[in-house]
């Protein structure tokens, strides 16, 4: 599947069967890269990751010619929780994540925050910051850590790229490359893609265009600023084709992949555009 423009497409691909069937199923649906759960993102034990199973999955990812796996955190964590459990297990998952990732070969685990609805937003970014610290204590595998941002509903954490800024510059560690920067969420959020060159300068100011290590390519079934996560086929949804051809050449020039994470079977047509705008 490699290309030769430096920056990658492909979307989350699902692993059910075994981890090892995720590099088939991604290029089956024209990925260059895949995003995937090395666990169910409800909760639960994660599925054990026997040398076996790492040889298997390493073997399949070359075989369907991978560019980079990439993982996603639980939908569960939160790092700002008043209560002590499910921040300190969440701590624990975003460790083990990485740590699962670097025996993968993974290039990053992306996650949420949390929501500070408990503590306040002050208290809430303390937590945050003091949570990610313990949870990079002593790592040290390639696999990196990436902030994603939310769409903002209720007291979400990063829904506002400042507050990802302060957070990685407060943890202060080279465990954490940059962000994940999604679309919707962005959109959703008050970043409007269609009003390209402004939010471009205000994404900027805020976390620096070097921090972007990867973009969540997702249109929005819901208008800007509305604080809803909802995600749509590209091109189809309110920030529409046209926006989408700037941030794909941004992309581009920038060599920041993008993951779909769109509706199966329709996914496949969103990677095929986004090449198409890509090779152009």
């Amino acid at each position: 599947m490699e290309n030769s423009n430096g920056m990658n497409i492909g979307c989350h691909v699902s692993i059910a069967g075994g981890i090892w069937n995720a590099p088939k199923n991604g290029h089956n649906l024209g990925c260059e890269i895949v995003q995937i759960f090395t666990r169910a993102p409800q909760g639960g034990k994660a599925p054990e990751l026997t040398p076996d199973v790492i040889k298997k999955f390493r073997l399949q990812v070359t075989g369907y010619r991978l560019q980079d796996v990439y993982i996603h955190t639980p939908y569960y964590i939160n790092l700002a929780s008043a209560n002590n459990r499910i921040r300190y297990g969440s701590v624990s998952v975003v460790r083990d994540e990485l740590e699962r990732g670097n025996l993968l070969g993974a290039k990053y685990v992306m996650t949420h925050i949390g929501t500070a609805k408990e503590l306040g937003q002050t208290e809430a970014m303390k937590k945050t910051i003091g949570m990610l610290k313990k949870s990079l204590e002593g790592y040290l595998g390639s696999t990196k850590l990436l902030l994603e941002n939310s769409a903002g509903a209720g007291e979400i954490i990063g829904d506002d790229l400042k507050e990802l800024k302060k957070i990685i510059d407060g943890v202060d560690s080279l465990a954490i490359a940059g962000i994940c920067l999604d679309t919707q969420h962005s959109f959703a959020s008050g970043y409007d893609w269609r009003d390209f060159e402004n939010t471009i300068q205000k994404i900027d100011k805020e976390i620096g265009i070097e921090n972007i290590k990867l973009i969540h390519a997702n249109d929005s079934q819901t208008d800007c600023g509305s604080n809803k996560d909802r995600h749509e086929h590209i091109g189809q949804g309110k920030i529409g084709l046209d926006a989408f051809k700037n941030i794909v050449a941004f992309a581009k020039k920038n060599n920041i992949d993008m993951l779909c994470e769109t509706e199966h079977p329709g996914v496949a047509d969103d990677i095929k555009l986004l090449k198409s705008l890509r090779d152009k």
